[in-house]
């Protein structure tokens, strides 16, 4: 619980509110006694989402000469608008939770398509939330010594599974989930149990490599971000045509009649995305009727594209903390009258923990849960291997 950071409002902000997470840039103690909001001394600020909204709307009034805030404010405001975080009152959630697992229960054709934001509780960072890589990066360029704390640091290899992956996992068992599309490269869903042949990593997965000359895969089991230097000066590197990097990882073919060299499938910004997968992805967005989408902006093209392949009217169900260019689709609503999608601002986690007791009850959600410390002593022994 915390206070709001509108000075005027003094009330606190509970999971029973909703609240929005914001970060601007430093301001120094003198200046923020002077804002009508308390930024901290990192630039960051939590608000009910009502006062968020009458800051919001002060500082446009401000920048048209109607208002009273001052131009750090307008600043700091229009700053802290790119990166807010929105979160629903958990009221709502388990609403929403409620009507998402009927909706689920009818379909026959119920997809997932996942971003990072469905692996920032295993402890790796977004890329456009507050704390996120792109965030970082360009409050650095604009605000140098102005921009607030730096991301969490992680080895990929320590990274393991959350609630939301071992969720996913289960409903795909149970059968009322078909495919996952997925934007991530950490190699999370494939170790939470995912069999290959039901997901499309459209952007890669950190511990598979393909050979550059037979095009065989290989599960390593070991990031390419790991290896050694030692054994990437064993392979001459072989610079990236499109995206100027080279994707050999040290490592050769393990087929000694082919002796060819091992890559990273890795997609960076200007490769293709892979034909066959690409393929996969699109033969099932085409057959759903429901796109579960989990922790992403949707702003990724031609990824997001996907969401908008399948059954019409466009059934999606979309958690995310921050806005997509889809919103709008979650609450077309159907002849009578009744949305068709639904749209929750938050973590993943929550809504799934909800979205999992609402399709499992309560003996079978509590039995599943308390195998999660045999799960991951059994994802240990993967990485280990």
């Amino acid at each position: 619980m915390a206070l709001c950071s509108l000075k005027s409002c003094k009330g606190s902000v509970t999971a029973d509110t909703g609240k929005v997470e914001v970060r601007a840039f430093q301001v120094t103690a003198a200046e923020r006694k002077t804002l009508q909001a308390e930024w901290d001394e990192s630039g960051d600020a939590i608000f009910h989402r009502h006062c968020w909204s009458d800051l919001v709307d002060a500082a446009k009034k401000t920048s048209a000469g109607k208002n009273n805030l001052s131009e750090l404010e307008v600043k700091l405001v229009k700053e802290a608008k790119k990166t807010a975080e929105f979160h629903d009152s958990d009221t709502f959630i388990k609403d929403e939770a409620k009507r998402i697992a009927k909706m689920l229960q009818q379909a026959k054709y119920p997809i997932f398509f996942t971003g990072a934001g469905i692996s920032t509780a295993a402890g790796i960072s977004d890329f456009r939330g507050k704390d996120g890589k792109w965030t970082v990066r360009d409050k650095a360029k604009e605000h140098g010594a102005k921009a607030s704390k730096g991301r969490r640091q992680y080895s990929i290899m320590e990274l393991r599974p959350t609630y939301t992956h071992e969720a996913i996992v289960k409903l795909l068992e149970m059968g009322m989930f078909k495919y996952v599309i997925s934007q991530n490269t950490d190699g999370l869903h494939r170790l939470s149990g995912i069999p290959p042949e039901q997901i499309s990593e459209l952007h890669g997965n950190g511990f598979i490599q393909k050979c550059e000359k037979c095009k065989t895969r290989y599960d390593v089991n070991r990031s390419h971000r790991a290896m050694t230097m030692g054994e990437i000066m064993k392979v001459p590197p072989m610079k990236c045509e499109r995206c100027h990097i080279s994707h050999r990882t040290g490592r050769v073919c393990p087929n000694k009649a082919c002796g060819g060299y091992l890559m990273n499938t890795i997609i960076n910004f200007g490769d293709y995305l892979e034909s066959p997968i690409l393929d996969s992805a699109e033969e099932n967005a085409k057959n759903a009727d429901i796109v579960f989408c989990l922790g992403s902006t949707l702003m990724v093209s031609p990824a997001n594209s996907l969401v908008e392949m399948g059954k019409k009217p466009i059934r999606l169900v979309i958690c995310n903390r921050q806005g997509t260019p889809y919103d709008d689709y979650c609450n077309k609503v159907d002849e009578n009258g009744r949305p068709v999608g639904s749209r929750i601002h938050g973590d993943c986690d929550k809504l799934m923990k909800a979205v999992m007791f609402e399709i499992l009850g309560e003996e079978e959600l509590k039995k599943w849960e308390a195998g999660r410390d045999r799960r991951m002593t059994e994802y240990d022994k993967k990485r280990e291997e």
